[in-house]
């Protein structure tokens, strides 16, 4: 009698074994299904989870110089100059300096800033704000401009930042893998009635705003690059 008791419960067992285990035949199947499906999935889309190595991050950043310069500032309604390490956050328009004493790291608005003079090796580069300048085209905002000519003929340079978005996720990307802060420059003359016109560093341009000085402009500008159509630009405007 034990020995048929015994005999059942090891028969039981045995076949809950095996109705709990998947054939061979039918677990490569499946197998092969899931390979199949799962090499299907992006990392990058819906439906599933991954890491994203490609990207680099940002390059540059919101100030002018990313670094902090020798300068010596005033600001509005004083008349002695402050001399500090600085440098201009191009974004939100403001004179980030390293309080002397503290070494913390401050800003102060172009609203409170007259001018500043950053001593730099290739000479001294004059920072106004465009508060209480006429623009046939107003800037957004009371901006930071280098005076890259007095007058007559006033010829300035407002630095500012573009974001440019990575873009590599596409399949006809350009494959840039960062953000990116890029300097752009928008340059204004002013003109005999004092006020102050955007222009672009080429003939076409300059002879819009100046057509009886046409062939004196196709004359000087030659230049492709930004820095020496600047030059060309200052040894044009001395000429009127």
């Amino acid at each position: 009698m034990k020995k048929s008791v015994i005999l059942v419960l090891s028969l039981l067992c045995v076949a809950a074994t095996y109705a709990q285990t998947v054939p061979t035949n039918q677990l490569g199947v499946i197998t092969a299904e899931n390979l199949k499906t799962i090499s299907n999935i992006s990392p990058y889309t819906p439906g599933a989870v991954g890491f994203d190595n490609r990207y680099l991050g940002v390059r540059g950043t919101t100030r002018l110089f990313d670094t902090l310069s020798l300068s010596y500032f005033l600001v509005t309604g004083q008349k002695e100059y402050i001399t500090l390490k600085s440098d201009i956050d191009v974004m939100s328009n403001a004179l980030v300096f390293i309080q002397a004493g503290t070494g913390d790291l401050m800003e102060i608005s172009a609203d409170h800033i007259q001018e500043v003079i950053f001593k730099k090796e290739g000479g001294d580069l004059f920072f106004r704000t465009t508060r209480g300048i006429i623009f046939e085209k107003a800037p957004e905002g009371n901006k930071f401009y280098e005076v890259l000519k007095e007058e007559p003929y006033s010829f300035i340079r407002i630095p500012e930042k573009k974001f440019v978005e990575a873009d590599y996720q596409s399949l006809y990307s350009p494959d840039r893998r960062y953000d990116e802060l890029k300097n752009i420059n928008k340059y204004y003359i002013s003109g005999s009635d004092g006020i102050f016109y955007r222009v672009q560093l080429n003939v076409k341009s300059l002879v819009k705003m100046f057509p009886d000085k046409k062939e004196l402009i196709r004359k000087e500008i030659v230049a492709k690059d930004e820095a020496e159509a600047e030059l060309q630009v200052i040894r044009l405007l001395n000429k009127f």
